[in-house]
């Protein structure tokens, strides 16, 4: 029997999300106040980093909400579409990141009880971030699938709500509200590159786009690493494991939700290694003076590492987050100068007499060379007893000055055994 003209209607009126169209777009309109709470962070032109592309870049800001994170749309969208009984019971989630504090921060706002389980190893600053903003959190698990799994059995237990990090279509249709903002800010843009992690931000992000402007290319980047959503929407079997400056987006098995709609309104996906991850992110800080973390830099490091996807295209890209630890930060940047050859560690063999360290110096320095440390090793070689060697590290102003500099030392007579740049 064919459906009725009332079914075919309802159809229509549905989104993607499996939502009502009205629905979704009371969310994705910011209707209810509560969303005043949720900043409608800038989308700018980069002009520098467009050169670098070669295409017309946006960058759309969402680390500059107030837990640094866009996953604070999707908690809030999924807390405003609770009954009232469910919001006198409370809500659960798992989360060592980004979402446990999403969600604090809104149920706490919305006078809503929030547990939030992470796991027993969860760093002490995301544990302390969490319960800053009220809400119990229970160390308990030891990984975050554990920790998923004891959740689930205590919203059960206590008659709570899981509030799942991306496996949600209300969650999905409040991160589909970066997409609006983005579009409305910047409506030249006709390509938008989107981080995949569970693949709810782009879901959303996707379900928007092909609501008001089908025309618009959607373009999802993983980690090598953890290629999820590529096996699960073409069949792949690539191995998901290995530590990744990527971590909010480390995720093996994508939702059920998420896959259907990425197989659906998704162009294409595209993978970044770590190496063009810590150059983004450092490009990101260096030239538009903004903090990402390894997830927040997986859009502009696609569009450096795939330039055919993007050139002549006017691209929106998502910093979808900007929570990063300060001594890993600090290592990133230290080694992109490295592959800059801004610095570079010399290895020098020298006669073990006096005046030889100065010797090297005064080499470097007339050469416009900055030392930075030293450091001797007289007993770990195989060198001759009046030999040694001397590692030095040097500052530089870029490649060809570095090799100004190594050429110094050897028309001094200094042999350059080994310029590790």
């Amino acid at each position: 029997m064919p459906p009725s003209s009332e079914a075919l209607r309802e159809i229509e009126l549905t989104s993607p999300l499996g939502l009502p169209q009205a629905e979704i777009e009371a969310i994705t309109n910011r209707a209810d106040p509560a969303w005043d709470e949720v900043a409608v962070t800038p989308c700018l032109p980069s002009r520098k980093l467009s050169a670098m592309a070669g295409c017309e870049l946006f960058v759309k800001y969402e680390n500059m909400q107030y837990t640094a994170s866009f996953k604070e749309r999707g908690a809030l969208a999924k807390l405003l579409s609770l009954s009232e009984a469910e919001r006198r019971s409370g809500v659960i989630a798992a989360s060592a990141g980004n979402h446990a504090q999403g969600l604090a921060r809104h149920s706490a706002l919305l006078g809503i009880d929030a547990t939030i389980v992470m796991p027993a190893h969860t760093p002490s600053v995301k544990v302390e971030e969490t319960r800053r903003f009220g809400a119990r959190v229970l160390l308990e698990g030891i990984d975050y699938d554990e920790a998923s799994g004891l959740a689930h059995a205590r919203c059960k237990e206590e008659g709570l709500t899981y509030v799942h990090p991306f496996d949600d279509p209300y969650v999905c249709a409040g991160q589909g509200t970066v997409a609006a903002e983005m579009l409305e800010q910047a409506p030249q843009i006709d390509t938008l590159v989107v981080p995949i992690g569970g693949g709810g931000l782009i879901s959303g992000m996707a379900t928007v786009a092909a609501a008001r402007r089908p025309d618009v290319r959607v373009i999802g980047v993983q980690s090598d690493l953890y290629p999820g959503m590529i096996n699960a929407v073409r069949g792949g079997t690539r191995p998901c494991a290995g530590t990744t400056l990527a971590e909010g987006i480390a995720v093996a098995a994508p939702g059920l939700l998420t896959r259907k709609i990425v197989s659906t309104l998704v162009d294409e996906i595209v993978t970044v290694n770590e190496a063009q991850l810590e150059r983004a992110l450092s490009l990101l800080l260096t030239c538009q003076k903004t903090l990402a973390e390894g997830a927040g830099a997986a859009g502009l490091a696609a569009v450096l590492a795939h330039p055919s996807l993007f050139r002549g295209h006017t691209v929106g890209s998502v910093v979808c987050g900007g929570n990063i630890d300060t001594r890993l930060l600090s290592s990133i940047l230290m080694r992109d100068l490295a592959r800059q050859r801004r610095l570079a560690r010399l290895r020098i063999t020298l006669t073990d007499v006096p005046g030889q360290l100065e010797r090297v110096s005064r080499a470097i320095g007339q050469a416009g060379g900055n030392v930075i440390d030293v450091s001797y090793h007289k007993t770990f070689n195989d060198l001759p007893a009046k030999q040694t060697h001397l590692d030095i590290s040097v500052e530089a102003t870029d490649g060809v000055h570095m090799d100004a500099i190594v050429d110094a030392l050897r028309t001094d007579g200094l042999p350059v055994e080994n310029a590790n740049y």
